[in-house]
């Protein structure tokens, strides 16, 4: 029977409500007296692309204040309810609801509690036999190995040092990258020094602003790039690229290893890098002035896309919607109470976000999604705070209505109901060639978890290894090489026949995975691909790793890839090669000069001398 109260419409297209105006009705006060729509007139206001379905798969008082969702491998949902902001106090009262759609109508059929006495709960993600969480100021680990529902013991804390005075911008959003890595996220109000427990000041990582990442088995730590202001959105693409969504200077970015990306405000930890990388979005969603006015997306900000804040991202790789949506990455604009989408373009090393298109107008200003995602059946869950504020909510906060919406095209197909655990090995090695990456990023992490146990058949790496010659599809071969590398990675031999292939993104991912391992660091290959690579992109990898070499290592390779004049222009590469040799001019400033000799592009070489400047200016002093 199904959950009472719950009601489902159809919502095809419709067309959007004129610009500049709220529907009748809807008030926009921000007023703590005001009290939301009832679920099933806020599923009646939606509009919604062409042809496409809007569900109400949970709401109030089944679900309140869901601020982040996973799915299991049985395709269940798993949804963070976070009751501790704007406070933060620890009062043990977050919960983690597991929901779970029998028929796939688009509405849950069962709800249960997996924990009620969680703490800021703000980012979710499932594997290794249990339940990640950012619990700032930890990222915990709560084991459930026995896959009952409940937790087998205490939360085990992995990481801690996150700081509980960063308000909205405080750690959030859990995601298990291509590589076998746990990525997380952080905003700019405060600092944080994160280590395991126990770790001393100096062995501890600093970061605000940022993309964060952790090894489950290694129990590494590492920050993958510094800026922005406030992501709070993640996802790769087809070609394992990340992107990730943020707040007020600029909506899109491409998450490059070692980045340092512009700030809302302040400077970054390294005061001589001169230049910061910007958003790769060719436009706005944001008028400017003052951003209250912006609320309710009305007037030129609406037109623009609503607002400068943004929540959630999602490239959709599912199976159910239309390919013209394929590689799109979806956002929700905050103060626009909407969600729409950019497509990605190649610009030179790097990409360009070129406007999409509004594809769902909520039309009700308590609207709040923090997360987009897909699942088995390639339908599209989005997890709506719904709260009067937004952004700045300290005061008036309120606490009693939550929805989650499902978004399908046409007629909902109906999923197999499966255990993905419960598959063999060689059955989730197929799945890699599933149009639908939630089979793909699923079976690839059980393989990961079964080869960390050691339970993993050898016979799997075998067929990974055909797959990876044999398959036509380049995404389909880089599907292969990142469960190769998840289940114990490739022989250097390998790798290094990899570095020569044919396709860019498989060069890119070879030499990515080759430098960040613990052995010898392929420097000659290094130093002639960087004479010799045509693809920007790979010189951007290139120059990317740098940061990962011993510091004479980086000169003679610096000076090849400083050689390609073309490099000149590129929004990327000059700032990437010389965060890479920054700190190696300094402790060789007489190799920093000699690098001058044959630079090619004049930004990097106004910078080399501006640091050789500021280098013997100290040394005389």
């Amino acid at each position: 029977m199904k959950a009472a109260g719950l009601l489902s419409m159809i919502v095809i297209g419709g067309g959007l409500l004129a610009r500049g105006a709220l529907p009748e009705g809807v008030v926009n006060t921000q007023r703590t007296e005001d009290r939301p729509l009832t679920p099933q007139e806020a599923l009646r206001r939606i509009t919604v692309a062409a042809g496409f379905r809007v569900d109400l798969f949970a709401a109030e008082p089944d679900v309140l204040q869901p601020i982040a969702f996973d799915f299991d491998d049985r395709g269940r949902l798993w949804v963070v309810e976070c009751f501790s902001y704007p406070d933060l106090k620890q009062e043990d009262r977050d919960r983690i609801l597991i929901f779970e759609d029998w028929d796939n109508d688009g509405r849950f059929d069962h709800r249960k509690v997996f924990i009620d006495k969680g703490y800021r709960l703000t980012g979710i993600a499932l594997g290794f036999g249990g339940v990640w969480l950012c619990s700032a100021p930890n990222v915990i680990f709560v084991p459930d190995a026995d896959g009952d529902d409940a937790p087998d013991g205490p939360p085990v804390i992995h990481l801690n040092g996150f700081t509980l005075k960063a308000q909205h911008n405080m750690v959030n959003g859990l995601a298990w990258g291509p590589d076998g890595w746990l990525y997380g996220r952080h905003g700019i109000l405060q600092n944080s020094l994160v280590g395991p427990p126990g770790a001393p000041e100096r062995d501890r990582v600093l970061l605000n602003c940022s993309i964060w990442r952790y090894h489950p088995t290694r129990k590494v730590f590492e920050v993958v790039a510094h800026g922005t202001t406030n992501p709070w959105g993640l996802d790769w693409d087809d070609h394992g690229q990340p992107f990730f969504s943020n707040n007020v200077i600029g909506h899109m970015w491409h998450l490059i290893p070692g980045a340092h990306y512009e700030r809302m405000y302040g400077e970054d930890f390294n005061p001589h890098l001169y230049e910061l990388m910007k958003a790769i979005s060719d436009h706005k969603h944001f008028a400017g002035g003052d951003w209250t006015r912006s609320r309710g997306g009305l007037g030129e900000h609406g037109q623009l896309g609503g607002g400068h804040s943004h929540s959630g991202a999602m490239i959709y790789l599912g199976d159910n919607w239309p390919d013209e949506y394929r590689q799109t990455i979806m956002m929700a604009n905050i103060h626009g109470n909407r969600l729409l989408y950019d497509r990605l373009e190649r610009n030179g090393s790097t990409y360009v976000a070129k406007h999409g298109d509004n594809f769902l107008m909520a039309n009700d200003p308590w609207f709040r999604v923090v997360q987009i995602g897909y699942g088995p059946d390639g339908g599209v869950f989005v997890n709506d705070w719904n709260d009067l504020g937004e952004c700045h909510d300290y005061d008036g906060a309120y606490r009693a209505s939550g929805r989650i919406y499902k978004i399908t095209y046409g007629t909902p197909k109906s999923a197999p109901r499966r255990d993905l655990a419960k598959s063999t090995d060689e059955e989730l090695v197929r799945l890699q060639l599933h149009k639908n990456d939630w089979f793909v990023r699923h079976s690839r992490r059980l393989l990961q978890e079964r080869f960390a146990a050691g339970k993993l058949n050898p016979e799997v790496r075998e067929q990974l290894m055909e797959m990876l010659k044999d398959q036509p599809d380049i995404t389909r071969n880089l599907r292969a090489l990142w469960c190769l590398q998840v289940t114990g990675g490739l022989a250097d031999h390998d790798l290094d026949k990899l570095l020569a292939h044919e396709n860019e993104h498989m060069r890119w991912w070879a030499l990515k995975l080759a430098t960040e391992g613990t052995a010898q660091k392929p420097t000659e290959r290094m130093l002639e691909m960087a004479k010799k690579e045509r693809s920007p992109l790979v010189r951007l990898g290139i120059a990317s790793a740098l940061q990962r070499l011993k510091y004479p290592e980086r000169f003679p390779i610096a000076r090849a890839l400083a050689g390609h004049g073309e490099d000149a222009r590129d929004p990327n590469l000059p700032l990437m090669i010389w965060y890479g040799i920054e700190p190696a001019v300094e402790m060789h400033p007489r190799l920093g000069a000699e690098l001058l000799a044959d630079c090619r592009i004049p930004q990097l070489r106004q910078f080399i001398s501006r640091r050789l400047a500021s280098v013997y200016q100290l040394t005389e002093n």
